[in-house]
């Protein structure tokens, strides 16, 4: 990952977009890539999806009780007590 030449993109964003320094700091760096032009990256598809599922699957590390929500109305806290949603 290349680091960002923070001093050229608040010059870009504050003088070249005329924003205010709250909505610059608000943007991701994507969206201020968006807005000075650069181009668009085609959607995440089909394949990329189940690339990224499959590299990070869901539940992967976690303990058999996680204190997640398991879609019983009840959440369990790290304190063992339960919840009813």
């Amino acid at each position: 990952m290349s680091a960002f030449d923070w001093p050229a993109l608040q010059r870009a964003g504050l003088n070249g977009l005329n924003l205010r320094p709250e909505d610059f700091w608000a943007l991701t760096p994507r969206e201020l890539q968006v807005m000075l032009g650069a181009e668009a990256r085609p959607a995440l598809g089909r394949s990329g999806l189940q690339a990224l599922m499959q590299a990070y699957p869901d539940g992967a590390d976690l303990p058999e009780t996680d204190g997640g929500y398991d879609g019983s109305g009840k959440s369990e806290h790290a304190d063992g007590s339960c919840a009813t949603a």
